[in-house]
């Protein structure tokens, strides 16, 4: 179980501020006349505390209180480009922040949660202990912030008014975190001590760059410390390690949903968006993928979008599964977008009117953004990642370097897409009816399927299998990635699972709400179908056709074939959707590549899950149960069929029945 407030607090212990008074006399002390007037307007006791010994810890020269006002706004903006952390593009409101070479990806050998002696941590995950936390943290953290400005912003994570959202702190010496911030969320600078009232609880997270040399990333940390719910970064300028108020909170979340809400309320990786029907009907999807495997081009083909990363899910009294997105803004990859995938993205990126920060790509002589896979022309010479850039440039290891790293990134506000959902900030969510899980699998699985029931969804996200992508710093290879969480999930995989069950399981939800549970597979190769190249076996732009046809499959439009793996699209159900839905012509020879079931590959995946939950505890049978059918059913597809195993040869099996 997840213990609170156990052990030593190790913000309390470094900042020795135990007291509300106390706290404001740091704040009289430290802070000018202007500010100390703005954070005695917000003084929650607990919000104090923990703001003063973050002072008393960091050491900052002087404070700032973002309010959130334009003024505020203005004022970090600026100091984000004299601190030389952002520069500013000819097209207005853009702007380009670059990290250190080696930090442009989340540090995962460097990212620890803070254990006490017998709570159990993810084995998919870094621990350290408490005390060792603590001697650590106080080393690199005291007096991390002098000579620097400490900027306090007041978050809420989700739309105010919905029972899933959450407060939060970010306290960082980066004007471009909290730049950042202001586009991803909602600044509740003057309702905060009420939504703690309210809620009961806040997310704090505190954050350095410290000196922002190469020769410090070794000493980089991440640490996350969920009884207290508190979050340190230190040394680290990639968004990801650094705005704490995404993957750092949403672990929290993660632990909330699976400890104290087990069965009402999950947190995910997961965009949100809104797909449109027959009759002009609009019905709602999340869809898990790992990072960098499609999400934010998912969400984007939505004619509804509320996000692109993460979502948080519960149940209500009328027995409907509700999401809501955490952010309210894009912090998306922009490797392969362009015009003909992405055009309302692109709208955003290429025409003037939207505020955009960019990090990582190549600025060109012109002072224009490019990165790899936009489809445009690409110049001959810029500055990028690693410095100043021409066609042909090696890398120490001989390697040429690319126009822009594999995870570059754009940062902008949500209410500049033109398929933004107005409904995103209503704290009711939106209604639920389509659950999908993805990954970057180049030669298993078909790009669609449906499962037969929720226990059967579960395992679909419990055994998503990706290849590693530039996210990460180091990761390399294909790896499992269950439900896209595993990096965000601190506790054990069995209580998370569970939780999992029992969510999808309620019987609180409503018989004619429970929600389709779906798998997607956007990146099956024409090489692992029998071809020689290693491109898409289809295009970008037919993820439009499989969410439509799941759309359908919630109200029993299409017909399926039945498979050991789940229900399959039949050919005559595509041919029209795609005809319908991307005025293209789908033809039955490339159906057949992408929906025989490639049995020997299929049993290998299956193999290697029953291997490696096999090690893990608490894993639900649930689990066991469904691959084991699984596999004997593969099997005995392979005794009658052989290994590849054709949609009509599917169907033609299962006449006789499973």
């Amino acid at each position: 179980m997840l213990q609170k407030e156990t052990g030593i607090d190790i913000l309390n212990a470094i900042g020795g501020i135990t007291s509300f008074e106390s706290a404001l006399r740091v704040f009289e002390n430290k802070m000018d006349e202007a500010n100390f007037s703005k954070i005695k307007k917000n003084a929650h006791p607990d919000v104090a505390i923990k703001i003063a010994n973050a002072i008393a810890m960091c050491d900052p020269e002087t404070i700032f209180i973002n309010t959130g006002s334009d003024a505020d706004i203005d004022y970090v903006k600026e100091l984000a480009i004299t601190n030389g952390e952002e520069s500013k593009l000819p097209m207005e409101g853009h702007t380009i922040h670059f990290d250190l070479q080696k930090e442009q990806g989340r540090i995962i050998d460097r990212t620890f949660y803070i254990a006490n002696p017998d709570v159990e941590i993810s084995s998919l995950a870094n621990k350290i202990d408490r005390t060792d936390a603590l001697l650590d943290i106080k080393e690199k953290m005291t007096g991390i912030m002098k000579g620097k400005t400490m900027i306090i912003g007041f978050y809420i994570r989700g739309p105010v008014g919905s029972p899933v959202s959450n407060p939060a702190l970010e306290i960082t010496s980066s004007a471009y975190v909290i730049h950042s911030a202001e586009l991803l969320y909602r600044n509740a600078f003057s309702y905060f001590d009420k939504l703690i009232d309210q809620l009961g609880h806040f997310y704090a997270n505190i954050h350095s760059q410290g000196l922002n040399r190469p020769e410090d990333l070794p000493h980089a940390r991440v640490y996350m410390d969920r009884s207290y719910q508190t979050t340190y970064s230190i040394n680290c300028t990639y968004a990801g390690n650094t705005l704490l108020l995404k993957k750092g909170n949403h672990r929290f979340s993660v632990d909330r949903a699976v400890y104290e809400k087990r069965g009402a309320e999950l947190a995910e990786h997961m965009f949100i968006t809104g797909i449109e029907g027959p009759g002009g009907r609009v019905t709602w999807f999340t869809g898990a993928a790992p990072s960098g495997c499609g999400k934010t081009t998912t969400a984007m083909s939505g004619d509804h979008f509320v996000g692109d990363d993460l979502s948080q899910m519960w149940i209500d009294h009328e027995g409907v599964i509700r999401s809501i997105n955490p952010e309210c803004g894009v912090f998306g990859i922009v490797k392969d977008v362009n015009w003909e995938g992405d055009p309302r993205l692109m709208e955003c990126l290429r025409q003037a009117g939207t505020e955009v920060i960019w990090s990582n790509v190549l600025i060109d002589e012109n002072g224009t953004p490019q990165w790899s896979g936009n489809g445009e022309k690409m110049p001959l010479a810029g500055v990028n990642f690693q410095g100043p850039w021409k066609t042909g440039l090696l890398d120490e290891h001989g390697e040429e370097v690319p126009i822009s790293h594999p995870n570059s990134r754009c940062t902008l506000s949500s209410t500049a897409l033109a398929n933004y959902a107005e409904i995103a900030e209503d704290p009711k969510g939106v209604e639920t009816r389509v659950v999908t899980y993805s990954g970057r699998d180049s030669d298993t699985m078909p790009p669609v399927w449906a499962a037969k029931n929720s226990d059967y969804g579960v395992v679909i996200g419990a055994c998503i299998v990706s290849a590693a992508t530039a996210t990460e710093v180091g990761a390399t290879g294909v790896r499992r990635q269950p439900w896209a969480n595993a990096p965000f999930i601190p506790g054990s995989l069995g209580n998370y699972m569970e939780a999992q069950f029992k969510f999808f399981g309620n019987e609180k939800i409503a018989k004619d709400k429970h929600p389709v549970m779906a798998g997607l597979n956007y990146f099956l190769t024409r090489q692992a179908r029998g071809g020689d190249s290693k491109a898409l076996l289809g295009e970008k732009n037919d993820v439009k056709v499989w969410l439509g046809w799941l759309e359908r499959k919630v109200y029993n439009e299409v017909d399926v074939i039945k498979t050991p793996i789940g229900l399959l699209p039949v050919f005559g159900d595509l041919k029209m959707l795609f005809r319908k839905i991307i005025e293209k012509e789908y033809m039955e020879d490339l159906y057949v590549k992408q929906f025989s079931l490639y049995v020997d590959h299929i049993i290998a995946r299956i193999d290697l899950q029953l291997q490696s939950y096999r090690k893990e505890s608490n894993i639900p049978e649930t689990l066991f149960r469904i691959l084991n059918e699984q596999r004997e059913e593969l099997l005995s597809l392979k005794d009658a069929y052989g290994s590849i195993v054709t949609p009509r040869q599917l169907k033609e099996f299962e006449s006789v029945g499973w």
